[in-house]
């Protein structure tokens, strides 16, 4: 999980420099992409639940640490904000999906995050055209992946979960996806009508 972005603009000269920077952070971000078919795996053909919920965790954790040491040792780049919320969202479509076959309502979760990130990368897009600034997540997506990744990891170690608190725990986080979609889209309109006043 990345800082905000600053206001200044960079030229694209600069946005490829930074983009070409291979950081330890960078490098953790990659190492959680390729857990993500190590999940599916252990989780879908060998139900080995308790193993796959280890590599879920380990996931998270390297999410909370390739951010810690992003803004401890100042190695954020404009890379890192782009790769850091595509491996959120492969982790978290994967894990939803490989629980679907079980819990029916994540499917929900699933139609909603897709509909919401399509919709987010083009106006995140028209952002970056305009003003030549990478955005990174606000409170509300940070709030909404820490959901998402406590809803997965229950429902991975909880094998026989009622089904109140499977519900009650999947609708809070089609909520919070909603809620976060909404903000993310009002705060890329806020950018757009400020470049434009310019």
């Amino acid at each position: 999980m990345r800082p905000e972005a600053s206001n200044q603009k960079k030229t694209p000269k600069e946005l490829y420099r930074d983009s070409k920077k291979l950081t330890i952070p960078n490098i953790l971000t990659c190492f959680r992409i390729v857990l993500i078919p190590v999940f599916v795996w252990l989780y879908s053909f060998e139900m080995d639940y308790k193993t796959a919920a280890i590599v879920l965790i380990i996931s998270g954790i390297t999410d909370i640490l390739d951010g810690m040491i992003a803004r401890g040792f100042n190695m954020m780049s404009d890379l890192g904000k782009l790769l850091d919320p595509v491996a959120d969202k492969l982790t978290q479509a994967a894990t939803v999906i490989c629980l679907s076959g079980r819990y029916p309502l994540m499917f929900v979760i699933f139609l909603l995050m897709l509909g919401k990130e399509l919709h987010a990368f083009w106006s995140s897009y028209q952002v970056v055209k305009a003003t030549g600034v990478v955005q990174s997540a606000q409170w509300h997506g940070k709030v909404s992946t820490f959901l998402l990744y406590l809803m997965m990891m229950t429902h991975v170690f909880w094998f026989e979960i009622p089904n109140g608190v499977s519900n009650f725990m999947i609708f809070t986080c089609i909520g919070m996806l909603i809620l976060s979609g909404i903000l993310y889209e009002h705060r890329n309109q806020v950018l757009m009508r400020e470049k434009i006043a310019e």
